[in-house]
């Protein structure tokens, strides 16, 4: 097969049928030869059945109906595996993105010989607190993890078939897909796109804080040995002071006075180590994740056509 378009599904079901029709019409421009393969990833809203109707009437159809919501990012992970061309376009299906831009790909990726084109936004869409929080998480993870992640990119992105396989044989079980896809290597050119804004988006500030300590947890130590430096400091601070109150006691016989000072302390210091300790905690937490081995989602049902396959 030529060609696999993969899209995941939530709350997707005002989109579904114009995203599939200028899909199809772009994807037919590239070849003759490809599929669509829809991840419903637990959609509370009517994107199934829809999927499941234009499976129904185009053969050329995949729908792959996850147990529950597992998130975006292992559901695109599903969708990948399940992709069967020698190119592979993945892109959102609320129509942000233009389902038209595989043609730009395309014809970016004959001109360079490249092994991934992936698009990224002159400007960040959304209000004030969108962009400005997109770009914090951007800033903060590149200076703690070192990996250099290009701003503003999209899900949209043609990918060669050499790239989806060594993306894929990641075995993390907690996936940040911009570290992934940037640590997975190869030839990756960069086109800037237009993203358009279809309301408010679903990652809100908990969700973006949640996906910025996961990332940072997955890809870097720093942290850990931040901890270390920052007790070993405090020790060498609290030792000098030590010396210093000493020192005062003897030579001036001036005693220490007063408890304020005292709980200040044992509180920033008690507060310091439950922080810590919780740093700890989510390092072990993803290991002990890890280690059980679980599939990171479970698939229902497969529908292509007519027919039900059961998993």
């Amino acid at each position: 097969m030529k060609l696999s378009v993969v899209t995941t599904l939530y709350q997707s079901a005002l989109y579904l049928p114009e995203f599939h029709k200028r899909i199809v019409d772009a994807a037919a421009d590239i070849s003759s030869d490809f599929e669509v393969i829809y991840v419903n990833d637990g959609s509370p809203d009517d994107s199934l059945a829809i999927s499941i109707n234009i499976a129904q009437l185009d053969p050329r159809v995949v729908v792959v109906d996850l147990a529950r919501n597992f998130g975006q990012h292992k559901a695109i992970m599903t969708g990948l595996k399940y992709a069967r061309g020698e190119l592979v376009f993945l892109i959102d299906s609320d129509l942000e993105e233009a389902p038209e831009l595989i043609s730009d790909f395309s014809a970016c990726m004959t001109r360079i010989e490249c092994d991934v084109v992936f698009g990224v936004q002159k400007r960040r869409k959304g209000a004030a607190f969108e962009r400005m929080s997109g770009a914090a998480f951007y800033w903060f993870f590149k200076r703690v993890s070192g990996l250099d992640l290009p701003d503003n990119q999209v899900t949209a992105r043609l990918m060669k078939r050499p790239y989806v396989r060594a993306l894929i044989a990641h075995k993390d079980r907690e996936i940040f897909l911009a570290g992934l896809w940037h640590i997975t290597g190869f030839r990756q050119v960069p086109i800037v796109v237009h993203k358009a804004s279809k309301g408010d988006t679903t990652y809100n500030f908990r969700r973006k804080l949640s996906i910025l300590v996961n990332s940072i947890t997955s890809f870097s130590t720093k942290p850990l040995i931040a901890i270390f430096y920052i007790g070993a400091t405090i020790s060498a601070l609290s030792a000098l002071y030590i010396v210093y109150l000493v020192g005062t006691w003897f030579l001036y016989s001036v005693p220490v006075t007063g408890y304020t000072s005292l709980i200040v302390s044992i509180w920033f210091l008690g507060g310091l180590t439950i922080f810590f300790l919780g740093v700890i905690g989510i390092y072990l937490s993803k290991i002990f994740a890890e280690t059980k081995d679980r599939p990171y989602t479970v698939i229902r049902a497969i529908y292509r056509g007519t027919v039900r396959e059961s998993v």
